[in-house]
């Protein structure tokens, strides 16, 4: 049987292993919705791929994802782009499952 020191590493193990998949996916997540915003926005090729880096980077402005949904609402709304904020958060949620999806295929 294993010993209590054991089962709390494999433990934190497996927390270390999960926040770090969460971390890929939403990295993930931030790069695909930035290409789909890029996209609505009429950005194609290097400037939609630089605005999706953009996107990855205002993830790091705070904890959670609403940076993210601050960045893409500024941008749609400054390029008159008509997207409530149901959609953006809707396709935020699927993106992020596709995203997580994509990993698992990787692994």
């Amino acid at each position: 049987m294993p010993s209590f020191e054991e089962r709390e590493r494999a433990y934190e193990n497996k927390f270390a292993h999960d926040a770090e998949l969460r971390f890929k996916a939403q990295a993930r997540r931030n790069k695909l919705l930035g290409l789909w915003a890029a996209g609505v926005m009429g950005k194609t090729g290097a400037d939609a791929e630089a605005y999706a880096q953009d996107v990855v980077k205002a993830d790091l402005e705070e904890a959670g994802e609403e940076d993210v949904f601050r960045k893409v609402r500024a941008d749609f709304d400054a390029a008159g782009i008509d997207q409530s904020d149901h959609q953006i958060r809707r396709q935020m949620a699927e993106l992020l499952v596709e995203a997580a999806e994509q990993l698992e295929q990787r692994a």
